[in-house]
């Protein structure tokens, strides 16, 4: 083994261009940690967040990025049991994941079944958890119900799509007319934003509104997703945690909250980290859940790229386009 390994450091705020490549020193790890040779990693909107040196959870800078991974066991610290040199394992990690190498508490980490590659597992980690306990957990989405996603084509959207199906919900998922044909593969009825407010929109084929909305756009979008929505219905914002400004979080929270009470709805905010750092709890239950579904092909992780490590900048520059469908992979040989 190496006495050093890659990581892509964020040194300065910035966009990708600011990712430098470096090499930091392998090290042993402590007592109750593990060290993982990291093998898949992804890539999402909050490392844009992170670039920019305004997520809430992340460190000081310079800090190595990379928010979720997907990995093999190198060392075991002290006090480790239930895992072993060799074995497969998963974990959010919000930071230090671009990197060969992750040491980190064994509390943190979850096996990976034989049924699920690397690159399925670094996939699903951040989007398909995110989108489970929104449904299963905050909106609690029975059967039968009726459901809006927007930004349905990206990666927590086509998540959404996926487990609102294999939950009996009928959905309608909102994006640009060129990602109609994965939604409607995904067994959502598409929306297009173009063709006039959601709102209007979804009322015509749901006269008295959905049960439920998820939405990540927030701004102008979230009046017209609570108006989408029956009186009654819950309505849940996410991915607040990344927008740019504490004043837009608190619009955002505003908007979602009191906006959807004066209009007769119950709104809802959603963060896996926020609810992460409180309870690791309902993760470790509900990431086993995501991983068996793929394992017996109940799912399957929309995966638009994969990239090498070294190119990380390219997968943000490529996200940054709006263009992607579902989710980036990075990948370390």
């Amino acid at each position: 083994m190496t006495a050093t390994y890659r990581a892509m450091m964020i040194a300065k705020p910035g966009g990708p261009e600011v990712l430098q490549q470096v090499d930091l020193p392998v090290t042993e790890p402590g007592a109750s940690e593990l060290r993982v040779r990291v093998r898949a990693c992804g890539v999402g909107a909050t490392d844009f967040a992170m670039l920019a040196g305004s997520y809430a959870f992340a460190p000081k800078l310079p800090f190595v990025g990379g928010y979720e991974i997907a990995g093999v066991i190198e060392a075991l610290g002290e006090g480790v049991t239930g895992f072993h040199v060799g074995q497969r394992v998963a974990a959010l990690t919000v930071h230090g994941g671009f990197a060969e190498r992750l040491v980190r508490g064994a509390e943190h980490f979850v096996p990976i079944p034989d049924e699920v590659s690397d690159v399925e597992a670094a996939a699903v980690i951040l989007n398909y958890v995110s989108a489970w306990q929104m449904i299963h957990r905050a909106a609690k989405v029975q059967a039968g119900r009726s459901a809006l996603v927007t930004g349905a084509g990206g990666g927590v959207g086509t998540a959404l799509l996926q487990l609102l199906r294999l939950a009996g919900v009928k959905t309608y998922g909102a994006a640009s007319s060129r990602k109609h044909g994965l939604i409607a593969k995904l067994g959502a009825t598409p929306i297009d934003y173009q063709a006039g407010p959601v709102d209007r929109l979804i009322r015509a084929s749901e006269p008295s509104g959905v049960d439920v909305a998820f939405d990540a756009l927030g701004g102008a979008n979230i009046g017209k997703c609570i108006r989408a929505v029956r009186r009654g219905g819950t309505v849940v914002g996410y991915g607040f945690m990344a927008v740019d400004g504490r004043l837009a979080r608190a619009r955002m929270f505003f908007d979602v909250f009191v906006g959807s009470r004066l209009r007769g709805r119950r709104g809802t905010f959603y963060g896996i980290s926020l609810l992460y750092r409180k309870d690791r709890k309902p993760f470790l239950e509900d990431l086993p859940k995501i991983l068996a579904l793929i394992a017996h092909r109940k799912i399957k992780p929309v995966i638009s790229a994969v990239f090498p490590l070294r190119d990380a900048r390219k997968a943000l520059e490529l996200l940054a386009t709006g263009t992607v469908e579902g989710k980036i992979v990075l990948t370390c040989d």
